[in-house]
């Protein structure tokens, strides 16, 4: 049951990793972007739920995934909410939530793939763990700066000089 849960889980991450790309570079409109994002938040949910019966299963090696798994679907299924929803200022959610969920799984296949690569095996665990939000988070406000909604701007000048031009 192990085993077929784990290709599972092999299965639809590679997916969300391929579907999360395509989301990232295509244009953000109706079409390729939406239709790789709800692919992405689809698999992402098999992936949350196979990550979390495997670290039941074997608690003592992977605990860690039950935890990965929880808070990087909770901020998938927050960016995807978000833009199904669209409450007040929510690309900024969604862009936060989408990468941020995005950031989770590169992060856990990083951590379980790294220690049977050799030479990268023998640097420290903890870089891994950190290397990609140290990497994405720049990228999420980037891009959240530039999709974040243009304020208007006020031409105070007529209220403050009335007259005095």
């Amino acid at each position: 049951m192990f085993n077929l849960l784990l290709i599972l889980h092999i299965i639809t991450g590679f997916i969300c990793l391929v579907s999360g790309v395509i989301a990232m570079s295509s244009r953000k409109k109706r079409g390729k972007h939406t239709m790789a994002g709800e692919i992405y938040h689809g698999f992402y949910a098999v992936v949350f739920i196979t990550a979390v019966v495997m670290s039941v299963i074997h608690w003592e090696e992977s605990a860690y995934l039950f935890y990965i798994g929880i808070f990087s679907y909770a901020l998938a299924l927050l960016g995807y909410l978000a833009a199904k929803k669209r409450w007040k200022n929510w690309i900024g959610t969604h862009i936060g939530g989408m990468l941020g969920s995005y950031i989770g799984i590169v992060t856990a296949t990083i951590v379980v793939n790294v220690p049977n690569i050799p030479m990268l095996n023998e640097l420290p665990a903890l870089l891994f763990w950190l290397l990609p939000t140290i990497i994405g988070t720049p990228f999420i406000i980037r891009v959240g700066n530039k999709y974040k909604p243009k304020k208007k701007v006020m031409l105070e000048v007529n209220n403050n000089f009335k007259g005095e031009f």
